[in-house]
């Protein structure tokens, strides 16, 4: 059966997992440290898990599988998803997949290693806007779909 897996603590897009998730009649589960309110849908858990640093993730990652859909922007996050065979989006509605995973992390290394080099460098990530939300919405409803269906076989 197929589940969606939500690396909730700084997540966007709950609520639009959530209809989402909903729609399909797919169990979802927030994963997170704390702070969030337990859901009243019949579909939806919230997962809380001790403190500590990817104390949600390692949670995530021994869980979600081949059939499974996760929603993360951590790239160690997404690359233990990809290799376990689950279907992985950002919070704009990329997919991770066994293709991009690596240069995504590459990415990530280089940004890393960029901003620790140069202590005074200001800014971060562009805006999250309207069309990433609906372009979420969109790439989320394709991986459920193709999940259901590596689901059921």
């Amino acid at each position: 059966m197929t589940t969606l897996y939500v690396d909730a603590d700084a997540c966007p897009v709950k609520q639009e997992a959530e209809q989402v998730a909903t729609r399909h009649k797919i169990q979802m589960k927030l994963v997170c440290n704390g702070g969030l309110r337990p859901s009243p849908n019949p579909f939806v858990d919230v997962v809380f898990v001790s403190e500590g640093a990817d104390v949600a993730d390692m949670w995530i990652a021994e869980n979600a599988g081949t059939g499974d859909v996760v929603i993360t922007s951590d790239m160690p996050l997404a690359a233990k998803c990809v290799e376990n065979g689950a279907h992985v989006l950002r919070h704009n509605g990329d997919a991770l997949t066994p293709r991009n995973i690596g240069a995504q992390l590459a990415m990530r290394d280089l940004a890393s290693d960029l901003r620790s080099a140069d202590p005074f460098r200001q800014g971060g990530g562009k805006p999250f806007s309207k069309a990433d939300r609906s372009r979420f919405l969109v790439a989320l409803d394709q991986a459920l779909n193709k999940a259901k269906k590596e689901a059921t076989r």
